[in-house]
């Protein structure tokens, strides 16, 4: 049984040049005249030739394929760096698969070993809080897998890192409260082992001292990224005897979960309580009132971390190193009057 399929056999007759100078055209390799390239492109854009990927990845000991590793409990998160990573890869050979891990674990770094050995991939994008784990990069590191982590701070190289501004988009936020005349904030944090919390919890503090306001104790609670514990959290604050009169959570699915305590306790948002968020999930905007909440550029975190991966010798750099937040301000707060 005969095929009219074209195949690199062709490619390589009709260019006059060798298979492996097709190889490299197809691999992007900077190891070839300019000349050489066009042709080989014309030859196969002329034959509607395409490369074997399984053929390929054999060849090239990996798949054409972005793993995302993540222990991140925040759906709406994930959905937004599947988003970015997508966006990162559009028009390429690339997909993308997503590998949760338990970064509690103590077989954590052997299960992601395991990972990398069965599926070879072209390189992992590495979330918080599993990106700051010293011990996963120096994994990569010997099995020769690239590599982008993105984080709350600078971990590694700028070609390994996107980064966020937390601290001082959080310090903007709590100011934007004390400016509306608040002074008994609240906060409810991250869960420990983020440094996305501990950067927010930073960024809280920064701006409690710059309007000289003591951080109470009193006005913290622990929080888990989910919507449970920001309920948990604000009845705590709620019914504590230092009600405050503004919260800040650290993301939107508490903050709602913050809103949801205050009516259980018969508190009006934002008249008698002023809520603050991070992220700017859509829930933001779909609940009453709407949330204001810290913008987090997670889509172009994502973008930048897939495109920093693929990138190749004589590629523009990507240039997103530190993408910066921004505040939405929206229903949820309200000034203070003198007399609270």
């Amino acid at each position: 049984m005969t095929t009219n399929t074209p195949t690199i056999n062709d490619v390589a007759r009709l260019a006059n040049v060798s298979k492996k100078t097709v190889s490299r055209v197809i691999n992007k390799s900077p190891l070839l005249s300019e000349k050489t390239r066009t042709v080989v492109e014309q030859v196969i854009a002329d034959l509607g030739y395409v490369p074997n990927p399984q053929a390929r990845a054999l060849a090239l000991r990996h798949n054409f394929v972005i793993a995302v590793i993540h222990d991140n409990p925040n759906a709406q998160f994930l959905v937004k760096v599947q988003q970015g990573i997508l966006e990162g890869i559009d028009g390429t050979e690339f997909g993308m698969m997503v590998q949760p891990v338990d970064r509690n674990s103590p077989t954590v770094v052997d299960s992601i070993r395991r990972f990398l050995e069965l599926h070879r991939p072209y390189g992992v994008v590495l979330l918080p809080p599993i990106s700051a784990n010293e011990e996963l990069i120096e994994l990569c590191r010997r099995f020769g897998c690239r590599y982008v982590r993105m984080a709350s701070v600078e971990l590694d190289e700028p070609q390994h890192m996107v980064t966020s501004n937390d601290r001082e988009a959080v310090c903007d936020a709590v100011g934007y409260l004390v400016e509306m005349g608040h002074r008994r904030i609240g906060l409810i944090e991250g869960p420990p082992g983020f440094l996305s919390a501990a950067e927010r919890r930073l960024g809280y503090e920064q701006a409690m001292k710059a309007a000289d306001i003591a951080v109470d104790p009193e006005l913290i609670r622990p929080g888990a990224y989910t919507f449970e514990s920001g309920v948990t959290a604000a009845l705590s604050l709620l019914n504590g005897d230092k009600r405050p009169t503004a919260i800040f959570a650290s993301n939107d699915e508490m903050a709602v979960g913050v809103m949801i305590a205050a009516r259980q306790v018969g508190v009006e948002v934002p008249d008698g309580l002023s809520i603050v968020g991070f992220d700017d999930t859509p829930m933001s905007n779909h609940v009453w009132p709407a949330l204001t909440t810290v913008r987090w550029p997670i889509v172009g975190m994502a973008r930048a971390a897939a495109r920093k991966l693929i990138a190749r010798p004589g590629d523009a750099p990507v240039e997103e190193t530190l993408l910066p937040s921004s505040l939405m301000k929206r229903g949820s707060v309200a000034r203070l009057s003198p007399s609270d």
